[in-house]
């Protein structure tokens, strides 16, 4: 069975969701007969390129909060990042266009590496002292997980290279109805919105596998707190 997860970096759903979801695939008894693969999806994608600034100002000017309105939203967020067990850092974190990470991270998939560097770049941006908007550092997270650097900084360099993979990615996104982030599907026959628990990541991955023979997408609970394809993210109260 396949499970696809379109996602972003810079989401904070994204960074949880994907927690939340492999501690459910761990309780899943065919979890060996799995595959996942991480999807491109931008929730900033008109922002240009090194054009960056700091999440709590970011926050604060979308939401048309105060700043101390906006720590208090990012202070929920990391509650629930500590809950399961991940890093995260109120403040001191940057926002900015993410086109350039998924084309790495397609880079990573050729090589049988994604996961990888999809799970240092979430750690880089959420818990660490590390922009994953600045090129240097991407070339180090990509080395980390276990890619060649000269490799990486060529992709980098060349503005078209696995261009076309995150616009595919994201095309078909949205012919499936996709309008915020993560987004589950499993076996192209469910769908999962949001960063749900654990435990509905189990009931999906059972009610799949065992419903194989059907056709449609067909939504599987509630919508969990997600990031829409504005860059909004949800933010649950304290």
């Amino acid at each position: 069975m396949r499970v696809e997860i379109w996602s972003d970096i810079a989401c904070p759903w994204c960074y949880i969701g994907k927690a939340r979801f492999e501690k459910g695939l761990a309780e899943f008894a065919h979890r060996d007969e799995v595959e996942v693969v991480h999807r491109s999806f931008e929730l900033d994608p008109g922002r240009p390129k090194g054009d960056t600034e700091p999440v709590i100002d970011m926050l604060a000017q979308k939401y048309g909060r105060t700043r101390e309105e906006a720590v208090s939203m990012e202070a929920n967020v990391a509650a629930n990042a500590h809950a399961e067990g991940l890093g995260y850092r109120t403040e001191g974190r940057d926002h900015g266009n993410t086109f350039d990470i998924h084309r790495l991270l397609h880079l990573a998939k050729a090589r049988g590496r994604q996961d990888e560097l999809l799970t240092l770049a979430y750690r880089a941006n959420f818990a660490e002292e590390r922009s994953v908007f600045d090129d240097e550092v991407l070339v180090r997270l990509a080395v980390e997980a276990g890619l060649d650097a000269a490799e990486a900084r060529a992709v980098l360099a060349d503005p078209e290279a696995y261009a076309d993979d995150v616009r595919a990615d994201e095309r078909e996104a949205s012919e499936l109805g996709a309008g915020a982030v993560p987004f589950f599907v499993l076996d192209r026959r469910y769908g999962i919105s949001g960063g749900q628990p654990s435990e509905v990541f189990v009931k999906a991955l059972e009610q799949a596998w065992k419903d194989r023979p059907a056709t449609a997408l067909t939504a599987i609970g509630a919508d969990g707190a997600a990031c829409d394809a504005d860059g909004a993210c949800e933010v649950p109260q304290a």
